[in-house]
This record gives C-alpha cells, sequence and structure tokens, in this order.
C-alpha cells in the first residue's frame, strides 16, 4: 500500500513540474509561456509573447528587455483603428497587484526582436532577460513555434490516426 502511495506521489509532483516547467518567477511577477515566432531567412525582425501577472501587494513595471539574439529588443503595442494597424513601442509596462498582461500576436503588447542574428527555428531557444522595477530580474526562455499552433495541433491529430 505503501508503495502505490510512493508511486502516486510521484507522479503527481512530475504532473506539476512539468505543468510549471515554462513558468518563471521574479519576486512576486509570475512570467508564463514565453515563446517566439518562427520568421524566414533574411527577417531582420521577430515577434515573442509571454504572460506577466503580478501576485504581490504593489504595482511593478517591466521596463527592459534584451537577449543577445537580436541587437536590440522592443516592448511594443499594437491596435487597429479602422483598418489601420497602429504599432508603436513602449518604454515600460505597468503591472497592478493581481494584473495579468498576455501578449499574443495581432492584438496588444508583444517583444520585438530588431536585428536578429539567425532567422528563429521551430524548436530554437531564445534566451530573454526581463528587467522589473521592484522584482528585478528574470532569466527566461522563449521557444521558438510554428505561427499557427492549432493548425500544429490538427496536424497532430492526423498522423495519429
Amino acid at each position: 500500500m505503501q508503495f502505490r502511495s510512493l508511486i502516486i506521489s510521484a507522479s503527481m509532483l512530475l504532473i506539476s513540474a512539468s505543468s510549471s516547467a515554462h513558468e518563471y518567477l521574479a519576486g512576486e511577477i509570475r512570467i508564463g509561456h514565453p515563446y517566439a515566432r518562427a520568421t524566414m531567412p533574411g527577417q531582420t525582425s521577430g515577434g515573442a509573447y509571454l504572460t506577466i501577472e503580478n501576485k504581490g501587494k504593489v504595482t511593478d513595471k517591466l521596463i527592459s528587455i534584451s537577449s543577445p539574439a537580436a541587437k536590440s529588443v522592443e516592448i511594443h503595442t499594437m491596435s487597429m483603428d479602422g483598418n489601420i494597424m497602429k504599432m508603436r513601442e513602449v518604454s515600460s509596462i505597468e503591472i497592478k497587484p493581481g494584473a495579468k498582461v498576455t501578449m499574443k500576436p495581432g492584438d496588444g503588447y508583444h517583444i520585438m526582436l530588431v536585428g536578429i542574428q539567425q532567422p528563429l527555428k521551430i524548436g530554437d531557444k531564445i534566451p530573454l532577460t526581463l528587467s522589473f522595477e521592484k522584482s528585478g530580474k528574470a532569466e527566461v526562455s522563449a521557444w521558438v513555434e510554428e505561427k499557427d499552433q492549432k493548425a500544429v495541433k490538427e496536424k497532430a491529430v492526423h498522423q495519429h490516426h
């Protein structure tokens, strides 16, 4: 009976560890699922995305991002004004207590990797250093994924059958 309990406990620990394996902490800031989009040969910039959640009791700010994979890294916001896409660089992102910022393609904030050294290929890991005003620095790895994850999942289902 004890052996069975040990196996169940070990299994739950592994499941818990794998579910949070793509999550990082900086003080009270939780950074989830950093990923980047694959780029084409010759493309000089790329986009990266993640979620930032403030689990603390004070407002914090993401004030900069850097990466050895790019000459510079910028925080951008994007919005649609009718049929016109407007993108602009911002100096920081304020994260209030209990708030969550979700960066995603085509809407809101994203990370712009400017002057990438080589194409971003599916499966690569891009190191990013996020600097927060109060929580300090967080070293994260953004996995390079296909543009359409839904297509990837459908492809896997079709291959399975």
